[in-house]
């Protein structure tokens, strides 16, 4: 078995960041790898969230998962074309 698994060294030991398969003594052979930083561009946008929270909260009623659900499922246009094409002009 292959298996990657984030861990962090603390106080001279890894530990890994989730359960593992493993047997209590089992042997195994570990790959340090550093783990890079995560680029910016990857992060959430707070910027667009900060906006998204202050017009939720201005709003006089907020609409139920049924409304959104009927609301968004009259809307044919591809989401994913959308988005690729409002990335492509933010950067």
């Amino acid at each position: 078995m292959t298996r990657e698994v984030a861990a962090v060294y603390e106080n001279g030991m890894l530990r890994p960041l989730e359960p593992l398969p493993l047997e209590e003594h089992q042997r195994v052979r570990v790959v340090i790898t550093e783990a890079q930083t995560i680029p910016v561009r990857s992060h959430p946008d707070t910027a667009y969230l900060e906006a998204v929270k202050k017009e939720v909260a201005g709003m006089d009623q907020i609409p139920t998962l049924e409304e959104i659900h009927r609301i968004t499922s009259k809307d044919t246009s591809s989401w994913a074309e959308a988005i690729i094409s409002e990335r492509e002009e933010r950067f």
